[in-house]
């Protein structure tokens, strides 16, 4: 039986994936050990030194963790928030995911269906391939799934834009589903947080 052999492509793509796992790895250790991730005035001291590039960088960050996928972005929700605090740290999740949502969309409208083989399993692209077989199921679907943390949003941001989704429908989704699935991360990983490190 001939091995199948994986594309150049992806495997860079699962080498970064890797990479950005052991630099989140590196990060949590040293939160840990200076006291950054565990002590709230710690934290604060940090940011006020980052001052407004921070909050730029942590903005771009979520967007483009959206558009080459290889952190969980849930983790990025809980960082805004423990960052920025609720209501600024909601802004920037917010803008910075809706930014990279649009951006998946039109890279997947314009490379098609083979970039969701580079950037995903074919066990994703198998079990939600189904909705988009008819345009207004698929479009409830993913309105729910963008609206509800249930189902990975990155990938369902470049498979609707291998569908016949309308840029207006797609943004007006984005838009208006984001933020209840971002505060509703948000809140849940803080108070996961707050059990974990009653002091913080």
């Amino acid at each position: 039986m001939k091995q199948q052999t994986v594309p150049i492509e992806k495997r860079a793509l699962q080498a970064a994936s890797l990479i950005g796992f052991a630099i989140c790895a590196a990060v949590a250790v040293w939160g840990w050990q200076t006291g950054v991730l565990t002590s709230q005035e710690k934290l604060q001291e940090l940011v006020t030194k980052w001052g407004p590039a921070g909050a730029l960088l942590f903005t771009v960050f979520q967007a483009v963790q959206v558009v080459v996928p290889i952190l969980p972005g849930g983790l990025g929700c809980l960082v805004g928030v423990l960052l920025f605090g609720p209501i600024w740290g909601f802004t920037y999740n917010y803008v910075g995911i809706c930014v990279g949502s649009l951006l998946a969309f039109a890279v997947a409208k314009n490379c098609g269906r083979p970039l969701l083989y580079l950037l995903f399993s074919e066990k994703t692209i198998e079990k939600y391939d189904a909705w988009t077989e008819k345009r207004d199921r698929f479009a409830k679907l993913f309105f729910w799934s963008i609206f509800l943390p249930i189902a990975p949003d990155d990938f369902l941001c470049y498979l609707a834009g291998t569908t016949s989704m309308t840029w207006k429908r797609y943004t007006a989704i984005i838009l208006l589903g984001k933020p209840f699935n971002i505060a509703l991360y948000s809140m849940g990983l803080v108070a996961l947080w707050k059990v974990l490190f009653p002091g913080f």
